[in-house]
């Protein structure tokens, strides 16, 4: 093989390799344009408040107005514990059991330090649930 022919084979693979590119483009940007107008189109849902103590006491005194999700892992609750009155969905499995969260109730989130349960709270608000904030037990 001489220099020459060596060359010849780079620059085929070398149009090739920029027609793949190209074709992997196309094929992407039309999505993206998709994407972008979804995102435009779509409001954020409002970030849920971050619950006092004093807040958290008046909802437990309603237990027929209000459910509690925590939505940490079993080993959390057990090792830091939580509220008496929970329903545990871990965030997860939210969107798998919607069906059986009470709509007919306002909803607080429960985590360790309420990151999770506020990204919970968003989810529940964006599938339409009356949701009243979060709360971290640690916090």
């Amino acid at each position: 093989m001489n220099f020459d022919t060596i060359s010849a084979a780079k620059s085929g693979r070398r149009a090739v390799s920029q027609i793949a590119l190209a074709a992997a483009l196309a094929a992407v940007l039309p999505v993206t344009s998709v994407f972008a107008q979804d995102t435009a189109t779509t409001a954020p849902a409002p970030a849920a408040p971050k619950l006092a103590k004093a807040q958290i006491d008046a909802l437990l005194t309603t237990p027929d107005k209000v459910v509690f999700i925590d939505v940490r892992r079993a080993d959390e609750i057990s090792e830091i514990g939580s509220l008496p009155v929970i329903l545990n969905i871990q965030i997860s499995e939210l969107d798998r059991f919607l069906a059986y969260i009470p709509r007919d109730r306002q909803i607080v989130t429960i985590s360790n330090h309420a990151g999770r349960a506020g990204k919970a709270a968003a989810l529940l608000q964006g599938k339409g649930f009356t949701v009243a904030g979060a709360i971290g037990i640690q916090d």
